[in-house]
């Protein structure tokens, strides 16, 4: 393999990686093993004389020569990328980008995905998880899901917030409303062997409580809507959901995940949910794009679809 394919496989995995700082999260995205993806990178790193990656306890950290060459090299593909894509459209074919959050790209999306590419074969679909705000100016994303708040949004006092932001700017920007963020905890049965059985949301103050990054006052705000308080001992914080609701499915502690991110299947095989996803945060989860291009084939026919696989978690926002 040439130097210059080689170099271009390993500053895709680079890119990824940076902007999940998640090495597994990279390989979803590129179908590739955590291992490959570890492997590029250490390639690159050889190539170039130098670390691009704190290699931490169960996470990564950018150097400061890796978020200098993230930035240059993630504009060296998004230009790489629009030319392509012009070229694409200028032959016939109609591309979708897609931007996602990580885990709702991992946990929903990618599981479903396959139904609406087989539905719409003409379609040349780019996924990609970020957790960035959505910038329709800067970027070639034509939709992008998020969790936040819309212009006008009203929430209870006590629900929990929701800190990131859809959209650097709303003007010429829509949203539809998927649905809630309703925050729900969750645990391996194996917990509860030799226990008395979860009946108030007390009861979970005995297990090791799973934090996010993300959402690092998930717990406090749930455990304070229900008058109680986070207490003191053992916890465990992670940089994704998706890492939490894994360390809960093997029996590390009890996670606090939006909903819609536990996959049905996990329910029914690897985790239980005692106390129901009745508090819903101030935000939910929406598909943005922009307005002039809402009637745009490749957009309207993925609103539509992603409209229809959400129903099942929606209500009246």
């Amino acid at each position: 393999m040439q130097t210059s394919t080689r170099l271009s496989i390993a500053l895709r995995a680079f890119e990824a990686a940076a902007r999940n700082l998640s090495f597994t999260l990279a390989g979803q995205e590129l179908h590739l093993t955590q291992g490959a993806v570890s492997r590029q990178i250490r390639l690159l790193e050889d190539f170039l004389g130098q670390p691009l990656f704190e290699r931490l306890t169960r996470r990564v950290e950018l150097t400061p020569i890796g978020r200098a060459y993230y930035l240059d090299v993630q504009q060296a593909l998004r230009d790489l990328d629009k030319a392509t894509q012009r070229a694409m459209r200028s032959s016939g074919r109609s591309v979708l980008s897609i931007s996602v959050l990580p885990t709702f790209g991992t946990s929903w999306l990618m599981p479903r995905l396959s139904s609406f590419v087989e539905q719409h074969s003409d379609l040349d679909v780019r996924l990609a998880t970020s957790i960035e705000v959505a910038d329709f100016r800067k970027s070639d994303i034509d939709v992008a899901i998020r969790v936040g708040r819309v212009p006008g949004d009203t929430y209870p006092d006590n629900s929990p917030r929701v800190d990131s932001e859809i959209v650097d700017n709303w003007r010429g920007v829509m949203a539809d409303y998927l649905a809630p963020d309703a925050l729900l905890p969750v645990l391996a049965p194996s917990l509860l062997e030799g226990r008395a059985p979860i009946q108030t949301a007390a009861d979970l103050l005995q297990f090791r409580l799973i934090h996010t990054v993300s959402r690092r006052a998930a717990w406090d705000q749930w455990l304070h809507a229900h008058r109680l308080s986070v207490p003191a001992g053992d916890r465990l914080t992670l940089s994704h959901y998706f890492m939490g609701i894994r360390a809960a499915e093997e029996g590390r502690g009890v996670a606090i995940v939006p909903s819609i991110l536990v996959p049905k299947d996990s329910l029914e095989r690897s985790l239980i949910a005692p106390v129901p996803a009745d508090l819903r945060s101030a935000g939910n989860y929406y598909l943005v794009y922009q307005e002039s291009r809402a009637e745009e084939p490749a957009i309207l026919a993925f609103r539509e679809w992603v409209l229809a696989e959400t129903a099942p978690w929606r209500e009246p926002a």
